[in-house]
């Protein structure tokens, strides 16, 4: 464990900002609530499908996701994407810069659980993890997702993809989770294959992103190959019959992975079945999207509109309030 100087010099390297002072419980559930609504609109409206006494708890577990993110993947985004773009590696003080952020992180992930953390998220966190008695190792995945992306920008087979899934989305579902009472391996499977759905529909509906801002393909090297794609198509914005061809045979993988993950949705308790639902709608809306502009992601990203979110919320809701089904794949 860092030494307190050691800690101020990685919170200096991470370009970490902490609220002055001690925080309080309050102050730090407060910080988190205001991350979260500041950075994603929808949480405006997580009050209203989320239970009440849930939502602090749904606040801190996003702020804590949403650090890790910050520190292994926004900063110098540039000074990132621009060599892996090129098929090396990322500047070795750009990766020390990242990797010193997230081994301070990791620090105040180990106080959360046997100390007394010094951020305010990381305060929230050690009260949430103690009501719900939720385990170490999702956050120390999240975390190690974040150390991966600072070496790996390309995966060979869309096994790599899967597998870099299981650190970078499926602990989200195991948290969730947790924060309702639920721990069994069988709901963390079904959570597993709608969190890797979530996962993939959100790289290949940012594929050009992803490439142009950090760099990163995650489209699989091999498939590319087998559908003649190369990535100075991606750079170029050149949406092929052959790209097209590969996004449709990537994203029916993942709608499938919704299907399975779907009976996730009738398992749990009334009070968690929306937010599963509102999520899985929302990938497959995303899918639908992507398939409407026939798999062409290149000269412009597939997005919902806020009037198709609205719906889709409210539909939803009131499906599930009168026994109509959730508008899920097999409803």
């Amino acid at each position: 464990m860092p030494s307190p100087a050691d800690t101020q010099t990685t919170e200096a390297l991470a370009g970490v900002t902490k609220p002055a002072g001690d925080p309080t419980l309050s102050d730090a559930y407060a910080f988190c609530a205001g991350l979260a609504r500041s950075h994603y609109e929808n949480f405006n409206v997580g009050g209203w499908i989320t239970p009440r006494e849930k939502l602090p708890h749904v606040y801190a577990i996003y702020a804590w996701c949403r650090m890790v993110d910050d520190l292994g993947d926004e900063a110098s985004p540039q000074a990132y994407a621009e060599p892996l773009a090129a098929g090396g590696q990322i500047d070795a003080a750009v990766s020390g810069h990242r990797l010193a952020g997230l081994d301070w992180w990791t620090s105040e992930l180990d106080l959360a659980y046997s100390g007394k953390p010094t951020h305010p998220i990381a305060i929230a966190i050690q009260d949430t993890v103690h009501k719900f008695e939720i385990p170490k190792d999702p956050f120390i995945r999240l975390i190690n997702a974040n150390r991966i992306d600072q070496g790996t920008g390309r995966f060979d087979t869309i096994d790599d993809v899967l597998d870099y899934c299981t650190y970078s989305a499926n602990p989200v579902g195991h948290l969730f989770l947790y924060l309702f009472g639920y721990s069994d391996s069988e709901r963390q499977r079904l959570a597993d294959n709608t969190c890797t759905a979530l996962q993939l529909t959100n790289f290949w509906q940012d594929v050009s992103r992803d490439y142009h801002d950090r760099g990163r393909i995650y489209l699989p090297q091999r498939d590319m190959a087998r559908f003649g794609v190369s990535e100075s198509d991606i750079a170029l914005g050149i949406a092929s019959e052959g790209f097209r061809e590969l996004l449709a045979y990537e994203c029916d993988m993942a709608m499938e992975l919704f299907r399975d993950g779907t009976p996730l949705v009738r398992s749990l308790d009334r009070r968690a079945r929306l937010p599963v639902a509102l999520f899985t709608r929302g990938g497959v809306a995303i899918l639908e999207a992507i398939r409407k502009r026939d798999f062409d992601v290149l000269s412009e990203r597939p997005a919902l509109s806020k009037s198709r979110k609205t719906w889709m919320l409210l539909s939803t809701w009131l499906g599930s309030r009168l026994g109509l089904g959730f508008g899920l794949p097999t409803d």
